[in-house]
């Protein structure tokens, strides 16, 4: 449970220490006084997206933190696979900081953790049922929800939204196959013309770039025999002049012959030779390529005609020789995709068939758990309803066949009476504040047994009720916090009398600046607490009378 909420600079609370207690916690004050804030506060701890305006003026940052004990078996399950633990004493401490300049800071056992984990945590320790609640059952949107809560038909009703989400996947590659005749034959021709074209263009990768190297080499052949000629004159001499090739080779030839008399010059000598060695192959490669750069002009034209072809389909198909063939392979995909698009078609019509069978058939079995579970929540929320002082109350779950969706193949809103011989209507047209709050009651009792959740939080759930039917709720949530920890934000003294621990929320004016804070009272100022909510600011000896009157009869329904 809930042992105690640490609040500083949160909206008019600078700090606030609140200790809860087990079984039902009332919390009252004057409109205004900061009941809500103490609500914000705990939803700032479960994770919930919080505003920076929360934060009290002039100072630069808030803090929140709760601790928890006696955790339930789902919080601690969710704790294990979060990856976070419970001190030695089994206490849990949940920190969260907000700044003015937008960056905050959460932490679960002293660990730092994210938004998103708090968020899914905090579901696991507290549960808050507030006016919002009542407002969604105006919503028959919402009603089915309450409903597949109850039942016992989970696993159909996920086997179910598999099957939905097949059948979506069906329809949609289905929808992509189903294109008319002419535009069908439209794409054939344009794929078939495409795929033509490149074939017949017979495009090999790298054939551009060698192609431009040959287109260059052609235009400057000229030069470059020149420059070729030149060099192996230079090096192989002519027939009149010697080349550097004969001169190395004189060179060497000069140098050997003093060889045998003077050794030193035998290395020199070797290295000479080398190089008129080197020099003669030289000059019998440059001949050769002399040889190879006679061209022939017609060649230049074919190379411009082939290179014109590589531009225009590139602008058509890609920039590249990669990027055209990518797309003549796709192109051949897709072409075959169409010419065999008839036997997928059939293939997929009949997938379809398969899957909205298959979606009807697990739609039906969600539809008969339902019922089944609406029978059971129309007794109970009867039940409780009669217990909250509306004994003539018709309350039913009506269900509407509709076509396949991702809840199944049905709507359902609850509707009501609460006038013996009138039909039930939806409860937007009959029910009234009050009537709602006990309605929302009466669910929350029915469900409650199906959350393992320690601390449910009412958020003044007796708004639009009084006198009598005030007392009862009172009671239930009185049942209810036998078992549980509940903290109730009410206007009522018959809540407020039955609570085991009675909170009060004050606001207070000191040098210009407004402060809010929370005491826990003892029994002679529960007297006067109370007698203010039954007398307002006028507390009279009748009005105390009639406190005393409610608090022993609240502390003997404790008993």
């Amino acid at each position: 449970m809930l042992q105690n909420l640490h609040i500083e600079n949160i909206a008019v609370i600078e700090r606030a220490d609140i200790l809860f207690s087990s079984g039902l916690n009332a919390l009252t004050g004057e409109t205004g006084a900061g009941k809500s804030i103490v609500i914000d506060a705990i939803n700032t701890i479960l994770g919930h997206r919080t505003s920076k305006e929360i934060i009290r003026s002039g100072a630069d940052k808030a803090r929140v933190s709760a601790l928890f004990c006696d955790l339930s078996s789902t919080a601690l399950s969710a704790l294990e696979q979060l990856g976070f633990e419970c001190d030695e004493d089994g206490m849990l401490l949940i920190q969260r900081d907000i700044s003015t300049g937008g960056k905050g800071l959460c932490r679960i056992g002293g660990q730092p953790a994210t938004l998103s984990i708090l968020r899914e945590l905090g579901s696991s320790l507290i549960n808050i049922h507030g006016q919002h609640d009542n407002q969604a059952l105006l919503s028959p949107e919402r009603h089915m929800q309450y409903l597949d809560r109850l039942g016992d038909y989970q696993n159909q009703l996920e086997d179910y939204r598999e099957a939905f989400r097949n059948l979506c996947a069906v329809k949609k590659e289905l929808s992509g196959f189903q294109m008319d005749e002419a535009e069908k034959a439209r794409r054939i021709d344009l794929l078939q013309y495409q795929i033509d074209e490149l074939e017949a263009a017979d495009i090999q990768l790298g054939e551009r770039e060698y192609l431009s190297e040959q287109r260059a080499l052609i235009v400057n052949a000229e030069r470059i025999v020149r420059s070729v000629e030149e060099a192996r004159i230079s090096i192989g001499g002519t027939e009149d002049d010697s080349g550097a090739a004969q001169l190395m080779e004189r060179a060497a030839d000069a140098l050997s012959s003093v060889v045998e008399v003077y050794p030193d010059l035998e290395e020199l000598a070797k290295r000479v030779q080398d190089i008129a060695y080197e020099v003669s192959d030289v000059s019998d490669e440059l001949r050769d390529k002399s040889r190879q750069m006679e061209c022939d002009p017609d060649d230049l034209d074919t190379i411009e005609e082939r290179l014109d072809v590589l531009y225009r389909l590139g602008c058509k198909y890609g920039e590249t020789e990669e990027e055209m063939l990518d797309f003549l392979k796709g192109a051949k995909a897709e072409l075959e995709s169409i010419e065999q698009a008839d036997e997928r078609l059939e293939q997929l019509k009949r997938q379809l068939e398969e899957a909205t069978e298959q979606a009807k058939t697990l739609a039906l079995q969600v539809s008969q758990g339902r019922r089944k579970a609406a029978i059971l929540l129309e007794k109970q929320v009867k039940d409780q309803l009669t217990f909250l002082d509306m004994p003539g109350v018709t309350f039913e779950a009506a269900f509407h066949p509709c076509a396949l969706y991702a809840d199944g193949a049905e709507t359902m809103e609850f509707l009501i009476s609460v006038n013996q011989g009138e039909p039930p209507k939806a409860l937007a047209k009959i029910a009234s504040g009050g009537e709602l709050s006990r309605i929302m009651l009466a669910i929350k009792t029915a469900l409650a047994d199906k959350d393992d959740i320690d601390t449910l939080i009412f958020d003044e759930v007796d708004t639009g009720i009084s006198g009598r039917a005030a007392q009862k709720v009172g009671q239930k949530l009185h049942q209810i916090a036998e078992s549980r920890q509940v903290i109730c934000v009410t206007h009522s003294a018959q809540i407020a009398a039955l609570a085991n621990s009675h909170l009060l929320i004050e606001k207070q004016v000191r040098d210009g600046r407004t402060y809010t804070q929370v005491t826990r009272m003892e029994l002679t100022q529960r007297v006067q607490e109370i007698a203010r909510i039954i007398g307002g600011e006028s507390i009279t000896p009748v009005s105390l009378q009639n406190a005393q009157e409610m608090l022993d009869l609240g502390q003997q329904t404790s008993n």
